[in-house]
């Protein structure tokens, strides 16, 4: 897509909670963009919030609506094959939230599908933008630790009671594994490249709880291991990323601040926006430690980069490739869980 003066028109499915705090405040964050249509069945709800956009009561009419040119899918999560494939029939660019697919043959046939019909296509990874990983990524980058040799990441909270959503309820695409994984996984494969094996285990914990609730993955890169955990009755919390390395080890204890801020209502641009006062702690071969103040995070560069792509001004940020290879851990870990094995992912995109 050419350079143009007019701006992106966007038209955002769903108004659930990823659509309604991260979607709509990070597009209209970003000079270029205008969120125009919102599909939903509440439309009271969405023009609560967003006075000014057209309110679509059909999924599908909204995917394929052509006076929109970028179509987000925000929708759950066993829906967004059906509308991408839906948006880039339509020849619509589509970003899709995570989970990219269920299955990864669907990924592979809609990355297929945005290559024969010209359109862009990517997933929302916004976690790539926020402090705690930015901070691991710059050490790495930096040599502070020498090579990754050992890395964990875990997003753990604790919610002993159940939450009456989608997400938690038995179904397809509910539970914590499709929830929080694609996060970890995409992570770790940004920190360490593309592992060999993969092993992973579920659990339902929580009293009454209809899905996964507790999961662990552990990725194999030769050598090296990343221990990929989230959990639900974790009351003190735990470090989010720790990195053992050939010369020495690095610890981020608290996560990124951004989710947090959206749901108090801070915005980009606002100054405390993606600030993070907790240190990355650099311990060298000695033992001695060091604090490392961490760069700031602001998701909506996401967004950005996008509308940079669809300009003709910059990449993908989230190429149909990158996610697939997500989607190819996912299914490993799935596989693994259910069979009790050391899994290899399947890599190829077609």
């Amino acid at each position: 897509m050419s350079e143009r003066e007019a701006p992106i028109r966007v038209s955002l499915i769903g108004y659930g909670f990823a659509g309604r705090t991260f979607h709509a405040p990070l597009i209209r964050a970003v000079p270029g963009l205008s969120l125009d249509f919102v599909a939903s069945r509440d439309a009271d709800k969405v023009h609560a919030d967003l006075p000014d956009v057209e309110v679509i009561d059909d999924p599908v009419r909204a995917a394929t609506d052509p006076r929109a040119d970028l179509i987000v899918i925000a929708s759950p999560n066993d829906s967004h094959a059906s509308l991408a494939r839906a948006a880039l029939v339509a020849g619509r660019n589509v970003v899709v939230d995570k989970p990219f697919t269920l299955a990864l043959a669907e990924a592979r046939e809609l990355g297929a599908l945005a290559h024969e019909n010209n359109c862009l296509l990517s997933v929302f990874q916004n976690r790539r933008w926020d402090t705690d990983y930015l901070a691991i990524k710059q050490a790495l980058g930096d040599g502070l630790i020498g090579e990754a040799m050992h890395l964990e990441s875990r997003i753990d909270r604790f919610r002993p009671q159940p939450r009456q959503r989608w997400r938690e309820q038995a179904g397809p695409g509910s539970g914590v594994l499709w929830d929080l994984g694609p996060h970890l996984v995409d992570q770790a494969l940004q920190l360490l490249g593309w592992p060999d094996t993969v092993q992973a285990s579920v659990a339902v914990q929580r009293e009454g709880a209809q899905a996964d609730d507790w999961a662990h993955v552990v990725l194999g890169f030769g050598r090296r291991r990343a221990i990929l955990h989230a959990g639900m009755l974790a009351a003190g919390g735990s470090h989010r990323f720790l990195v053992h390395g050939t010369r020495g080890s690095a610890i981020k204890r608290q996560a990124d601040p951004q989710e947090a801020q959206l749901i108090a209502g801070l915005r980009p641009g606002d100054a405390q926006w993606g600030v993070d006062d907790d240190d990355l702690f650099v311990y060298d071969d000695a033992g001695a430690a060091r604090r490392v103040a961490v760069p700031r995070g602001d998701q909506s560069r996401y967004y950005a980069a996008i509308r940079d792509a669809l300009l003709g001004r910059g990449e993908n940020p989230v190429p149909p490739a990158q996610a697939i290879a997500v989607m190819a851990v996912l299914e490993a870990a799935i596989v693994s869980a259910r069979e009790g094995r050391v899994v290899a992912p399947d890599f190829q995109v077609v």
